[in-house]
């Protein structure tokens, strides 16, 4: 179908089709240079278009958000649903209220889900959506009435066996319990339409730590697998959220010293290492409090670095948990003079391209979000089991199991992208995920 395939061919033809949107031209190239050189050799992918099918969403839907605000204003945001990709189960993905999001960034995330999704080995498919809308400074009365909005036009095309969203920057346990609430008012059903609910109906434990938890698993099996562990290492964390709050709290107990934590004012310098009780001080102050990451510098008498990264300091492990394109190739380059063995993506892209290629050629040891961070969306699958038998696994089990679905993606990896003694985590999490999904478009035939 495509005799003149190649990478730039086939990105100049994306590019075409998808104008100005670089966000998703970016996480679509990271993958292509991975996958094209392997469907070159197998032809049964290139005849059918697979990787041309597997880049356009089976649909994007897009409508108004109108709510009223505290001082009776009408207010109106864009609402999305990017459907992306439904082979292998039923489209399963976050939804984002930030005042970023575009189809761009929804495009780039579900494409991204798509082989996240599939490294899991659980039957879901991929999605992602979201609104404009900022939850920040907002009442919680107001972002009731949002949500309610939001939600009666998502009911028409969601459900437990069609798409089951979840949440993502800016949609918590009360932002699902105000959607899945006015789902269950409109459809008269209780089913396990929405993932990340509260225990008291529905909700799986573990679910808001699973993706830092994973993250930190994720590592513990790339040092295992060259002989090495997370024990004494010295660890730089960004963010502050629930990834990096939960990848934070795994590393202490793995037996590393997080030394850094950020926010979009800048970050923390911990040398002595962020312990349990530092720690709870920081999930109160995010997730209770909403302050920011200065106010840990003046409680324990550590550095704060306005408007700077932490990728600049010397350690062992590096863990990016908090937004797209934090580390350019400057700040690769400062980590790897720096010491540092390998780095875990607990953000969704928060690496460049140009950063990238040069941890594979340093053969830093790199693993990309979509293996590395897929812990959150392999126990929102796990919560959607838990639904469907109506029971309830117990901390431990999921734990475990979640263990065994991070061990299994590492396994994944090292299959698909050893080279010479180095695995290429990138090429191996593209490939691994390429194949399951392309292989179930090839049996339903052209569709």
């Amino acid at each position: 179908m495509y005799a003149d395939l190649s990478v730039e061919t086939f990105m100049n033809g994306l590019i075409k089709r998808n104008p100005g949107e670089l966000e998703f031209h970016q996480a679509v190239r990271e993958v292509a240079e991975s996958v094209i050189p392997y469907i070159l050799s197998h032809s049964k992918y290139e005849h059918a278009g697979i990787f041309q099918r597997m880049t356009e969403p089976d649909r994007s839907i897009i409508f108004r958000v109108v709510w009223e605000d505290d001082k009776k204003n009408i207010r109106i945001n864009k609402g999305y649903r990017v459907q992306f990709n439904n082979a292998i189960g039923p489209y399963k993905g976050g939804l984002r209220f930030h005042p970023s999001v575009n189809l761009s960034i929804l495009k780039f995330l579900g494409f991204e889900q798509t082989f996240k999704n599939s490294l899991t080995t659980l039957p879901l498919g991929a999605g992602k959506g979201g609104s404009d809308f900022n939850p920040k400074g907002k009442s919680e009365r107001e972002i009731m009435r949002f949500c309610q909005a939001f939600m009666t036009e998502l009911s028409h095309h969601i459900g437990p066996h069609l798409d089951v969203p979840a949440g993502d920057i800016g949609v918590g346990s009360r932002e699902i319990s105000f959607m899945f609430g006015q789902y269950k008012r409109l459809k008269h059903e209780f089913s396990g339409t929405m993932t990340g609910k509260p225990l008291e109906f529905g909700g799986s434990l573990i679910r808001k730590e699973a993706t830092g938890y994973g993250c930190a698993f994720f590592m513990e099996e790339m040092l295992k697998n060259v002989g090495d562990s997370v024990q004494g290492k010295t660890c730089l964390v960004s963010g502050s959220g629930n990834v990096a709050q939960y990848c934070t709290e795994k590393i202490i107990q793995l037996g590393g010293k997080v030394v850094t934590l950020s926010d979009s004012s800048g970050f923390i310098y911990d040398p002595e290492g962020i312990n349990e009780e530092k720690l709870a001080f920081v999930i109160d102050l995010k997730v209770i409090k909403r302050g920011r990451i200065s106010e840990y510098a003046k409680k324990f008498n550590c550095e704060f670095h306005e408007g700077k990264k932490p990728w600049h300091l010397p350690c062992d492990l590096a863990f990016p948990c908090a937004t797209q394109n934090e580390i350019d190739e400057k700040d690769a380059i400062a980590l790897a003079s720096n010491g540092i063995k390998a780095i875990a993506e607990g953000a969704n892209m928060p690496t460049t391209i140009d950063a990238i290629k040069f941890f594979e050629k340093s053969k830093v040891l790199y693993a990309p979000g979509k293996a590395s961070n897929a812990g959150g969306v392999a126990v929102s699958g796990l919560e959607m089991t838990q639904n469907s038998m109506r029971m309830a696994w117990t901390e431990v089990e999921l734990e475990d199991r979640l263990k065994v679905i991070m061990t299994n993606i590492h396994s994944q990896c090292v299959t698909h992208g050893g080279e010479n003694g180095y695995t290429n985590y990138v090429k191996g999490a593209n490939l691994a995920g390429f194949i399951k999904v392309a292989n179930a478009m090839l049996a339903y035939g052209v569709v």
